[in-house]
């Protein structure tokens, strides 16, 4: 498959960090008065803008107490899986290493800002990664944040690595081509590539 470089989905792509987030979570929802979130609620809302994520998980609130609900719950997400972490995907640190150098790697998230950063400091991963962006950080939707980070990186042949349909959606929307990472959340129509597990990836990309 033709490419310069490879831009990541995190959350099903590179790890999955779903308890940790809410082991985090609760502990704010119960000082908050909320009933508990479970992991696959939660994990059935990743990948989505932030502001879907809450008005699906807080239908009942306005929208001025799901910004106070999302406020507290990242801060308090950021700093937890900054010290904890998540569950890496088998091999991934190794795949990172087969393709540094070969490509240009970044990571580009509907996640909140700070959030990337956490994933990095958490297993000291930030060496491969040359960019990043997220929706907290730039208010832009995913296809916007690819492209962003194709164009100030000079990518004529961006991949994006992502799980959900909306990945594939933001990646052609962005003018990148799409793997589908078929181990993580979500199932995808339209990728020009599948990957079974992270450790795929490099023979997929050198493939002509």
């Amino acid at each position: 498959m033709k490419a310069d470089g490879v831009i990541f989905d995190l959350d099903g792509t590179l790890w999955d960090a779903t308890e940790n987030i809410v082991r985090s979570w609760n502990q704010v929802l119960l000082e908050l008065g909320y009933a508990y979130k479970s992991a696959e609620e939660v994990k059935g809302c990743m990948g989505l803008p932030m502001g879907e994520i809450f008005r699906r998980l807080f239908p009942g609130a306005k929208e001025e107490e799901r910004r106070r609900i999302a406020e507290k719950l990242y801060a308090a997400e950021n700093a937890y899986i900054e010290k904890h972490g998540g569950i890496l995907y088998e091999g991934l640190e190794d795949t990172l290493k087969a393709l540094e150098g070969k490509y240009l790697l970044a990571v580009v998230s509907n996640c909140q800002a700070g959030y990337i950063e956490a994933f990095f400091m958490a297993h000291g991963l930030g060496k491969y990664f040359a960019d990043f962006e997220s929706l907290g950080g730039t208010g832009l939707l995913k296809a916007d944040n690819i492209r962003l980070v194709a164009e100030r990186n000079h990518l004529k042949y961006p991949v994006y690595v992502g799980d959900i349909q909306g990945d594939c959606d933001s990646a052609h929307e962005a003018g990148a081509a799409m793997i589908y990472a078929a181990y993580g959340f979500g199932e995808v129509v339209g990728a020009e590539g599948v990957i079974r597990a992270v450790t795929e990836l490099p023979g997929l990309l050198e493939q002509a």
